[in-house]
């Protein structure tokens, strides 16, 4: 699997705050709720890359 990238995010309080509470809701963490959010509105945008795709670009050639 390949490594998770981490990006500092810059978000308004009250947004994070709903996030947050989401989260709860949906039994997840914040960082959780951001990623299924993201998710979600990229399958919705139709952008959202095939797993396997992805994994295989990442796995260095033999």
């Amino acid at each position: 699997m390949a490594a998770r990238k981490q990006y500092p995010l810059r978000i308004d309080p009250e947004v994070w705050a709903a996030v947050e509470r989401w989260a709860a809701d949906e039994m997840r963490s914040a960082n959780g709720q951001v990623e299924w959010i993201l998710r979600d509105a990229l399958r919705r945008a139709g952008r959202l890359p095939k797993r396997g795709k992805a994994e295989k670009d990442d796995k260095p050639e033999k």
